[in-house]
Parts: structure tokens; C-alpha cells; sequence
């Protein structure tokens, strides 16, 4: 009895370990053209995945206000992308289509250029 239990044991503990996803420490680096939209107050980035959020918005940095924003963020995650929208003054971009999709570099650091409002 008390060997079927240490198998038994041994096998849970080997399938436990073995379902955790390896996660990778990525930077990304995101820069966001705005230039046709007036009296911009908030840019930011919605998404799935820490610490992005669907419900609030993740501010961007102005370079050039009104025009060019920013976001520098180092994130732990097992995933090979990340699904964003970008939001000026709470307001999605791209309503009724598609969610972006951020695809981590295979490197350390990902670079991603977008326009507001405007596909890939």
C-alpha cells in the first residue's frame, strides 16, 4: 500500500512540475504616431497580459506632444505575443476589428512602431 502511494505521490509532483510554462523577461519598447486627432489628453495601451489591462489604460509618454508617445515596460511572460488597442482620451482604436498583435522578439528587446487608428 504504502508503495502505491509513493508513485502515486512521485507521478502527481512529475505532472505538476511538468504543466508550469517557462517564462522569458522581455522589454518592449513601443512608440505610437498620433497626428490627426486635436486635443489629445491621455494616450494609452490596453491588452492582455501583465500589467496591461482591457478595463484601464496603461499611459503612454509624450516625445512629441500631440503627435508621438512612448512606452519602455519589462514584463515576465511565457507568451509569444500580446493582443493591444491603443486608446486616445479612453477611446479604442480599430472598433470593429482586430486587436493588434504585439509578437515578442526572439531577443531581449521588442520593437514595435504603430499609427493610431491605422492597421499594420
Amino acid at each position: 500500500m504504502k508503495k502505491h502511494h509513493l508513485i502515486l505521490i512521485t507521478l502527481l509532483v512529475w505532472l505538476a512540475s511538468s504543466c508550469v510554462q517557462k517564462s522569458y523577461k522581455k522589454t518592449i519598447i513601443i512608440k505610437l504616431t498620433v497626428n490627426h486627432i486635436k486635443d489629445i489628453k491621455t494616450v494609452g495601451i490596453r491588452g492582455n497580459g501583465t500589467p496591461l489591462s482591457w478595463d484601464k489604460d496603461f499611459p503612454l509618454t509624450p516625445l512629441v506632444k500631440d503627435s508621438l508617445y512612448t512606452l519602455t515596460a519589462t514584463v515576465n511572460t511565457g507568451y509569444k505575443f500580446a493582443e493591444i488597442k491603443f486608446t486616445v482620451n479612453g477611446e479604442f482604436e480599430l472598433k470593429e476589428r482586430p486587436n493588434r498583435r504585439l509578437v515578442f522578439s526572439d531577443k531581449d528587446t521588442t520593437y514595435y512602431n504603430a499609427v493610431f487608428d491605422l492597421e499594420k
